[in-house]
């Protein structure tokens, strides 16, 4: 039979015993819980984990890639290219308002798009009188008024452009150096273009080098006299 004193110790040294196994487990977990903390955070870690793909960069190249297929369309540096230039046959004209002051009359002429396709008008249009049988200029053709500057006018489907065409009172001038001739239309060229317009007008045009006209540049709208 054991005596209290053998007892005790082996008592003690067994309670010794689980202490250490109980210490050892412990810095085992704890161990395991650090070394899976340092996998998920570590640089260099999976493609699959969240953050690396959501992060910002990630994203830009999303948009980078979708503005890609814009520039395909409409390649990047360059501009929205205009309208091409009306040609004659996209066009009507006709006299506008007019308004007559001591020597001279100033009449607009509205220039609308008779077509379904857009197109533009930039600068001066050649403007003369013209009359007979068959229809000739008569006299020098309008020069240039410079006061408005020219301007890019677009004009889309049944919309309008206008000038202002001064006149000159033939009356103004000797007979003998303006040589008076009837005239019955305005021939008018669109800007750029080699094909006229003749617009219904009555008039007295000079016959001789004298020049009655002179014009503006091309103005959006149906303009105005005054």
């Amino acid at each position: 039979m054991s005596s209290p004193l053998t007892l005790r110790r082996v008592f003690l040294a067994t309670a010794l015993t689980c202490v250490a196994v109980l210490a050892t487990g412990c810095s085992a977990g704890s161990a395991a819980t650090s070394g899976g903390t340092a996998a998920t955070t570590a640089p260099g870690a999976s493609a699959t984990t969240a953050p690396a793909a959501t992060t910002p960069a990630a994203t830009n190249t999303a948009q980078a890639g979708s503005s890609g297929t814009n520039t395909q369309a409409q390649p990047a540096g360059t501009t929205h290219r205009p309208a091409a230039a009306c040609p004659t046959r996209y066009l009507n004209a006709r006299a506008g308002v007019s308004q007559g002051t001591a020597g001279s009359v100033y009449q607009v002429i509205d220039f609308t798009n008779i077509s379904q396709t857009t197109c533009t008008l930039y600068g001066y249009p050649g403007v003369s009188l013209a009359g007979g049988s068959p229809v000739h200029q008569i006299g020098p053709a309008a020069t240039r008024n410079t006061t408005a500057p020219r301007a890019l006018v677009t004009l889309a489907p049944r919309a309008t452009g206008n000038v202002l065409l001064r006149i000159t009172d033939a009356g103004n001038y000797p007979t003998a150096q303006c040589h008076p001739t009837a005239a019955q239309y305005l021939q008018v060229y669109p800007p750029g273009q080699t094909t006229p317009i003749y617009v219904a007008y009555t008039s007295t045009a000079c016959a001789g080098t004298v020049g009655l006209l002179s014009v503006s540049a091309v103005q959006p709208g149906s303009g105005s006299a005054s």
